[in-house]
């Protein structure tokens, strides 16, 4: 059985539990912290001592994993005070709109496929719809821009002639034998649309037609619907039939960078399935090990909407001498001038407050002269600096910036400090 909470409901992100040695857990001194990626500084469970029980705290990670070697654990997304849950399939398909952004998703998840699968109902799957939508997204860029041709080999059964290599044992069973002196089986080259890449992405698309009923997330349906039948009639010539040994030999070229990451996926959806075509219709499935990181895909769909209002002028992760910054925008919109320091922050400690540790993180970042030269402010000017936070009871999902503020709207700014702002960012719930 998944780790539940007392009161039967599964555990969720950013909480602290404890449990009693007699419930569900064992000793404490058995159970230990789970990691990302195994980054010691990234926990998606942590661990501690409570009584004579164990404490698990959850910190902006959802998933499932094994606790120990028979328990595992089941973190959903965080709900809001009225028990509605955060649409984390929204947060991601608005911020793969933009095609750049899915150049920035490598740290957003991790699948553990060395482990054993732990046994979950199909509504439990949160990484499944994930791979879809991130899967679509990319092969929707790859059609936009043209499927690449490539050279592949055939076999064809030619009357009259001869090409490439002649395979010799069906020239004679199927031809010989059946009194069809003419003909001959040949192995070639060909050039087109029918290469291994194409023909993989094509097998995936149709394990995810297969799949997309079982998606209870209507407006996730409906944009993978939207997007599939965009992508498919591309392949309108490309064959599905893909051996799975084939997997291991397909290549990239460099100047396809979509390629990359839709074969990478692709082979995750396959894999994510058995390879097996019916299992996409289980009710119950059986699922590896994986986590999905919020904070990641908060940033994330902040960026989106940043580029649904400036575009190209928001710098992402601009690193300067060991300061990364998650925004920096230089825009001329409509006459307002836009020059700005901006944070994802997943926290909801900005409705009511701020962390001064966050303060003063972007505030150092507002000092740097490389900023100043990037964004090409006097050094004797202080640079606006914004941070943008989830709320879960925003009815709005649109960025208000610094620049739309009237002389007496206080309400976005934290008026402890000079330039400093900060934006009720809708965190998006079912």
């Amino acid at each position: 059985n998944l780790l539940r909470h007392t009161d039967g409901s599964y555990l969720t992100e950013q909480k602290k539990y404890t449990f009693e040695e007699n419930s569900l857990l064992l000793d404490y001194s058995k159970v230990e912290p789970i990691y990302f990626k195994d980054n010691k500084e990234k926990k998606c469970v942590d661990i501690f001592p409570y009584d004579t029980g164990v404490g698990i705290e959850t910190i902006y990670y959802i998933g499932i994993d094994w606790l120990t070697k028979e328990q595992p654990i089941y973190i959903e997304p965080k709900l809001n005070k009225k028990g509605a849950q955060t649409n984390y399939l929204l947060m991601l398909f608005k911020a793969l709109r933009h095609p750049e952004v899915a150049q920035h998703t490598d740290d957003l998840y991790e699948i553990k496929f060395e482990k054993d699968t732990i046994q979950i109902e199909q509504k439990q799957d949160l990484l499944t719809p994930l791979l879809v939508i991130h899967f679509l997204s990319i092969v929707k860029e790859i059609v936009r821009k043209g499927l690449k041709k490539s050279y592949y080999k055939v076999e064809n059964n030619l009357y009259g002639r001869i090409k490439g290599k002649v395979v010799v044992g069906k020239t004679i069973k199927q031809n010989h034998f059946k009194n069809k002196p003419l003909n001959t089986f040949c192995a070639y080259d060909d050039f087109g649309l029918n290469g291994l890449e194409n023909r993989l992405l094509k097998k995936a698309l149709f394990f995810v037609q297969r799949y997309l009923p079982s998606v209870k997330n209507l407006e996730a349906e409906q944009y993978m619907a939207e997007i599939f039948g965009y992508t498919l009639p591309a392949f309108e010539f490309v064959s599905e039939d893909v051996n799975v040994n084939d997997l291991k030999h397909t290549k990239t070229n460099a100047f396809y960078k979509e390629y990359a990451e839709g074969i990478r996926l692709a082979k995750m959806i396959l894999q994510r399935f058995g390879y097996n075509i019916t299992n996409t219709q289980n009710k119950t499935i059986h699922t590896p090990p994986f986590w999905i990181d919020m904070s990641k895909l908060f940033e994330l769909y902040v960026l989106g909407l940043l580029k649904d209002r400036f575009r190209q002028y928001v710098g992402y992760h601009d690193y300067f001498k060991g300061n990364e910054l998650d925004y920096l925008l230089d825009c001329n919109d409509n006459g307002k001038e836009y020059k700005l320091v901006i944070d994802a922050k997943y926290r909801e400690l900005y409705q009511r407050g701020y962390d001064i540790k966050d303060i003063r993180q972007v505030s150092g970042y507002a000092r740097l002269n490389k900023v100043y030269e990037k964004l090409r402010v006097d050094k004797d000017l202080l640079i606006d600096c914004l941070i943008i936070y989830p709320d879960l009871a925003s009815p709005f999902d649109d960025l208000f910036m610094v620049g739309d503020l009237t002389p007496d709207d206080e309400k976005r700014k934290i008026i402890e400090f000079s330039n400093f702002y900060n934006r009720l960012q809708k965190y998006l719930i079912y």
